[in-house]
Formats: structure tokens, sequence, C-alpha cells
């Protein structure tokens, strides 16, 4: 018996270690713009600064989170154009509203509900839950760059 937990014990740990981080593994995008293959480790997930974000109605914070997409909403076609998408917080019982400017990054066409994403940008406190945009690179190198990780593509 205790020569099969030895065997058990690396795995099982490690299983603990990936569950406990509060996001699941993903790998780190390529290098800039557009859709890219990614390939090691990535964006670290902090979706604990945009609950205390939300809870201090704080904006104009950098945050990196990650989740499962709760809702597919209409592009907001007005001005720049946003793919919209409500995301469930990875660990929290929060949503944030995508807001993801297509008119600088591309669409993510496969994305659907019950997809799971990793975000960078900036957030924005709203009595919902929050916004968060700037998914997408700056052109005028004016504001950090952010960008979301599906399905091993990052769109910025």
């Amino acid at each position: 018996m205790t020569h099969i937990f030895s065997k058990c014990a690396y795995p099982m740990a490690a299983a603990v270690m990936i569950a406990l981080s509060g996001c699941q593994p993903s790998d780190t995008p390529a290098a800039e713009g557009g859709s890219q293959s990614i390939s090691s480790a990535s964006v670290r997930c902090n979706n604990q600064l945009i609950n205390q974000s939300f809870h201090n109605a704080r904006s104009d914070v950098q945050v990196a989170g990650c989740g499962t997409v709760r809702a597919l909403l209409k592009d907001d076609l007005k001005g720049s154009r946003h793919q919209k998408f409500i995301v469930n917080l990875d660990g929290h019982d929060q949503t944030v509203l995508i807001a993801h400017n297509i008119d600088l990054a591309p669409r993510i066409d496969a994305l659907q509900k019950g997809d799971w994403v990793e975000f960078y940008g900036e957030y924005e406190y709203t009595d919902q839950g929050g916004v968060v945009h700037w998914t997408h690179h700056d052109p005028a190198a004016r504001h950090q760059d952010g960008y979301i990780l599906h399905q091993n593509q990052r769109y910025q």
C-alpha cells in the first residue's frame, strides 16, 4: 500500500497545486499582434484583484483574470466596434463584462458559452460586476497592451 501511495503522491500534489492556483494552466502568448498561437506558461490569473476593485468601487485598474464565458452579447457596432461577453470569474461569485475592441484586434469567432478564457486589460467599476476593456494592442502606444486568450490563441 505504501508503494502505491508514493507513486500517486507527486501527481496528486501537482493537481492540488493547480486547483489551488485559481486558474487552469495555460500557455504564454506568442509575440505581438493579431491572433497568435501560444506555447508556454501564461498570464497570471488574479481574479482577487478584480474582486477587490469591485468591492472598493475602483476603476482604471490593470488586471489579469480568467473564467468561463457565461453569455455572449451582441457586438456593439456604434463608434469603435466591440465584441461583448460576460465571464464568470474563477473562484469568485462575480461576473465581468468583457468589451473587446474588434476594430483594433481580431474578433473571437469561435467563442461559445462555457468556454474558458484568460484576459488582460483595464477594469472599470460598475454595480453589476465591472467591465474589462483595453484587451487589445494600442497602436498609439499610449496605453498598456491587453489581450484575450481563448483555445490556445491570443487575440490582441
